[in-house]
């Protein structure tokens, strides 16, 4: 199996196994708090979803999150999920989705990392020109995340979301790929000292 290698965390490809931690994470209110969807799934429908994502490209098909077990030295563990998806390559565009969903590995960087890792691939290996995500105003973790991996604020839908009673804004944000090189070179500055 091939991996997406980051420093800390790796991504590979989705495999049934895992959709015994996936039904964990979706069906923990905490962790969906700030997701798009708030209802309880079951196995039957999360297997559904497996098949029809396995029929899409691959480059649209699910990664899982994982990283370094501290208990065990080689083995890894998968902590979360990210992925791709309204891909058009007309306009060398897609949105990018992530889910953490081990608690205990939230604001640890992880979030960021994976981030970071995804926009390599998919300007290096894609040829995306932008990638954008839709966030929940009130996701602030995610937010801060985001802008740390180089997305810029591109605006708004008021309340867009409805959650608890009440209506939320959703964020628009979006990287392009001259503006992810640019990051690069300022990374490559920072960490040589000049």
């Amino acid at each position: 199996m091939s991996y997406l290698n980051g420093e800390r965390v790796r991504l590979r490809a989705a495999e049934k196994e895992d959709i015994t931690a996936f039904l964990r994470w979706i069906n923990d209110e905490e962790v969906t708090e700030n997701l798009f969807f708030s209802m309880p799934m079951s196995r039957f429908e999360e297997e559904q979803w497996y098949e029809a994502m396995m029929q899409n490209p691959a480059s649209e098909h699910v990664l899982v999150i994982e990283v370094k077990d501290q208990s065990l030295s080689q083995d890894y563990r998968p902590i979360g999920t990210c992925q791709f998806h309204n891909l058009d390559w007309r306009n060398r565009s897609a949105e990018i989705g992530i889910l953490i969903g081990e608690k205990t590995f939230w604001d640890q960087g992880y979030g960021t990392e994976t981030m970071r890792l995804l926009l390599k691939h998919g300007f290096e290996v894609l040829n995306l020109h932008r990638v954008w995500l839709q966030v929940i105003a009130k996701n602030k973790r995610g937010i801060r995340a985001y802008e740390k991996a180089g997305f810029r604020y591109e605006g708004q839908y008021r309340d867009a979301h409805y959650q608890h009673g009440q209506y939320f804004d959703v964020h628009l944000m979006s990287v392009l790929k001259n503006e992810w090189q640019e990051n690069q070179k300022g990374d490559l500055k920072s960490a040589s000292g000049d």
